[in-house]
């Protein structure tokens, strides 16, 4: 039977996603695109938002009038938020939350031989976490490790905590044996990513410092990338091993949310822009040139023009190498929706162009600090003989070669930046490791 898979969302959707696709193949079923003819449609959906409700409700609707005949499979953030109960249930086989992800192919086969539709949806304050393990992955050079779920944060915009659960831990063993299968496979970088990583461990006796040093014993782990942290887990135990770990790359993505008190403490954020600043600070004295990218929320309820103007002047004041920016989306069920003073729409939109064109500047900035230098750079993907990667500090840097250099790392001399890529040359001898490569094709 041919299966697909469509996922929305987050990192932690990437993994599981390729964790499902990898039990099915495993059973021998074989994937096709999602919009090839497949048997069976698995949609991995996300509810951050109320409109990621809505895409979610239009990708199962328009997947089945596609495919009138096939099995469908709905699983993930939006069928935990609505406990199975989707409007458009009567149109979907199976319905899984966020535990079970594990048994998918169990439940399928059950479905096939019973016939009976199949919805399972559990309160997540009490499960522990569900253990998944990838040994490659398919689709990227770099490879994700989910080692945490749940958040334990509540911020008032947020509804992930009532769809993710309590935090849950990975046991460290686990990851390290997962991280070192990965690294057998070929991968040279991972990425630790969970629902809020920099809290990990906390239920089991550990912490996220920990597992960077147990992680940095593998033999021929190149890069841990951490996917994002808050402000207040960079403890001084953390900041110590990022001054002595060289495999913690020079990128970290910190959300900052707002640059307000006001509206940071109306988020229910555990910080204030007086504490931000200061441990970015330490963060620099330890790595002058490492990449600080961040999330900020515009429009969020009662953001009057002068708060706004307090974010864009501390945003310049940080010197973040790039904004991901968001209009504040109200999300039924969250304390913020019922919050008066929301923000019209218009506002919101022009609020947001204006930090994405700051975060355009912010970011050539950065980019042009590199020009004439000399960069390590993990090449990712190949299209007529033009190779894209990356730097450690998130730099991405484009050169040319007549053969596969796909999952390599290579010394590159940055010549020019065009439209925020660096355009660099291979330097001379420039490459740096020889091993584990013959797991790998490029990936164009």
């Amino acid at each position: 039977m041919k299966f697909a898979i469509y996922t929305l969302g987050c990192k932690v959707n990437t993994y599981e996603s390729e964790f499902m696709t990898h039990l099915f193949k495993s059973k021998g079923y074989k994937q096709v695109d999602y919009k090839d003819k497949a048997d069976i449609y698995i949609i991995n959906t996300c509810t951050v938002t109320n409109t990621s409700d809505n895409k979610s409700k239009k990708i199962i609707n328009h997947t089945r009038e596609l495919n009138p005949n096939s099995i469908i499979i709905v699983c993930g953030c939006f069928t935990q938020y609505m406990k199975g109960d989707i409007s458009n249930k009567d149109k979907v086989d199976i319905i899984i939350g966020n535990k079970d992800k594990s048994k998918i192919v169990d439940l399928l086969e059950d479905y096939l031989k019973e016939k009976n539709k199949v919805t399972k949806i559990y309160d997540l304050k009490k499960q522990n976490f569900e253990d998944m393990e990838i040994k490659k992955f398919e689709s990227h050079t770099r490879a994700f490790v989910k080692i945490q779920d749940g958040c334990n944060n509540f911020c008032s915009y947020c509804i992930i905590p009532y769809v993710r659960g309590n935090v849950r831990s990975k046991k460290l063993e686990s990851v390290i044996k997962e991280v070192n299968n990965l690294v057998k496979n070929g991968h040279r970088e991972v990425v630790l990513t969970g629902i809020h990583t920099g809290h990990y461990g906390s239920d089991i006796n550990s912490n996220l410092t920990k597992l960077l040093k147990e992680l940095s014993k593998i033999d021929e782990l190149k890069r841990i990338r951490i996917s994002s942290i808050e402000i207040t887990e960079l403890t001084d135990e953390f900041l110590n091993e990022l001054e002595n770990n060289k495999l913690i790359v020079d990128h970290m993505h910190i959300p900052l949310q707002s640059g307000t008190d006001k509206t940071l403490k109306a988020m229910n954020r555990k910080y204030d822009t007086k504490y931000f600043y200061e441990k970015i600070c330490k963060i620099r004295e330890i790595r002058p040139d490492i990449s600080i990218t961040t999330d900020v929320i515009v429009g969020f309820p009662d953001e009057t023009d002068a708060d706004f103007n307090k974010t864009v002047e501390f945003i310049k004041k940080v010197n973040f190498s790039k904004l991901h920016v968001f209009p504040y989306s109200k999300r039924n069920g969250t304390v913020a929706a019922s919050m008066k003073n929301q923000i019209d729409g218009k506002i919101k939109k022009d609020r947001a162009h204006t930090l994405l064109e700051l975060s355009k500047k912010l970011e050539n900035d950065y980019y042009n600090k590199f020009i004439n230098s000399d960069v390590e750079v993990l090449i990712e993907r190949c299209k007529d003989n033009k190779y894209i990667g990356h730097t450690s500090n998130y730099l991405e840097v484009e050169i040319e070669s007549n053969k596969d250099i796909t999952n390599q790392l290579y010394m590159v001399h940055i010549n020019e930046i065009i439209d925020n890529k660096c355009i660099g040359k291979l330097k001379e001898g420039g490459k740096i490791n020889e091993k584990n490569n013959d797991n790998f094709s490029c990936l164009c």
